[in-house]
């Protein structure tokens, strides 16, 4: 049997299984929920629930987190308000720390309900009406939702894997697509969903040097940022260069890596002026973009020094998950392949060996995973034609006992 122990001597709670249940938990709640479209099936019987689709942590939170919006919650009243100096301190002082970030000010920093929010601002000032857009494949569902819902061309360049199995941009067809289109903008994924790849600092330059030969405006999705695993770095775009800087508007938020998306509550870095103001027009023609009192000080507790080595505890967590994950299905699933992501707690899983080999579509392995509780994501809709999408931010004791049934009863 796996070991199950784990026992890390951390400061903060990563072993305890919650019962998320009847907790606003998109994760647990919409399983076996037709109305919830990308919803895996509900358990067979006898099988509990191992949530492992959506992005959304099963750890408890930060308590400063809590406490903050406690101390908040205590005073009562909940009028207009103004964001606190603290608000912008804390992100100024985050992206200096964990991302060796200089100069960065109040100024360049603005409120987004959103990323895809924010992403679908910067299209509307870059694109016009029915522009073409570049994005990578295999890319996030939420890039293809914002952007047919709002009328534009999607021209995918695919990502291709050396001969190790790691994920590149393949800077020849972009720039091919770049020279025959007319493609105003592209969107960035950094580190990049669903792969988990963190790129390097020398890709990051050659593809913002595209961008500049071809004047194409870059919107780089960093949400992911601080779930970088040991031996990576993430690399923000804006740094490589002075004119990467000007051209991109990046998009961050707390809720990825504190678990915190029914808080609402993301921003952007944006240092050229122009840019800046004409991004926040667009965010505020709904006059609905604006920022939530407790999510404003949610953040300032989570962008604290006790953020800051929680973080770093969670990043050995998963790194302990998708090394026992990478090698379980190495060793256990014949015909089933995976990159080891370097960053991000999603897995990217190809079963497109495996299902020739035995005569079954995607669909019947998901299925087969979904009756055995372990609820893993269809990654179609993000473009793998024969992948699964597994969220391995659980408890280690879950993870292995996920694992373990998908080898006995699916694989």
């Amino acid at each position: 049997m796996t070991d199950r122990t784990f026992n890390t001597g951390f400061k903060y709670d990563f072993t305890s299984i919650l019962d998320r249940k009847g907790h606003d938990a998109l994760a647990v709640d919409a399983i076996g929920d037709p109305s919830v479209k990308m919803a895996p099936g509900a358990p067979g019987p006898g099988f509990d629930l191992i949530p492992m689709w959506v992005a959304d942590m099963n750890f408890p939170v930060l308590p400063d987190i809590q406490r903050h919006i406690i101390d908040r919650v205590n005073h009562p009243a909940f009028g207009y308000y103004m964001p606190r100096d603290e608000y912008y301190d804390r992100i100024i002082r985050w992206h200096r720390v964990r991302n060796d970030v200089e100069g960065l000010t109040k100024e360049c920093i603005g409120y987004e309900n959103g990323v895809l929010g924010g992403v679908a601002s910067a299209l509307r000032v870059f694109c016009p009406d029915g522009a073409k857009v570049l994005l990578h494949s295999p890319t996030y569902i939420g890039f293809t939702g914002t952007l047919k819902n709002n009328g534009y061309e999607i021209v995918s360049s695919p990502l291709v894997q050396d001969e190790r199995g790691i994920y590149r941009m393949n800077l020849a067809d972009m720039e091919d697509k770049f020279r025959k289109g007319d493609i105003p903008a592209m969107i960035f994924c950094s580190p990049h969903n669903p792969t988990g790849r963190v790129w390097e600092k020398g890709e990051i330059r050659d593809m913002t040097e595209l961008c500049r030969k071809y004047d194409v405006k870059i919107i780089s999705d960093e949400i992911w940022s601080d779930i970088i695993l040991a031996g990576h770095q993430h690399i923000p775009t804006q740094s490589v260069s002075e004119d990467a800087k000007g051209r991109t508007v990046a998009l961050y938020a707390p809720s990825k890596t504190f678990n915190l998306a029914g808080l609402i509550g993301s921003y952007h870095i944006i240092y050229d002026p122009d840019i800046r103001k004409k991004v926040r027009k667009q965010s505020s023609l709904s006059h609905y973009n604006d920022m939530n009192v407790l999510s404003m000080h949610a953040l300032i507790g989570a962008y604290s020094e006790n953020g800051m080595d929680w973080v770093d505890e969670l990043r050995q967590v998963i790194g302990k998950n998708v090394d026992f994950a990478c090698d379980f299905i190495d060793q256990n699933f014949e015909g089933v392949s995976v990159t080891k992501p370097d960053g991000t707690y999603m897995l990217w899983v190809d079963c497109g060996q495996w299902c020739r080999e035995h005569g079954r579509d995607l669909q019947a392995v998901e299925e087969a995973c979904w009756k055995v509780g372990a609820a893993v994501q269809d990654g179609r809709m993000f473009h793998g034609p024969s992948h699964l999408r597994m969220n391995l931010a659980l408890p280690y004791s879950r993870v292995t006992e996920a694992f373990e049934r998908m080898q006995k009863y699916v694989f």
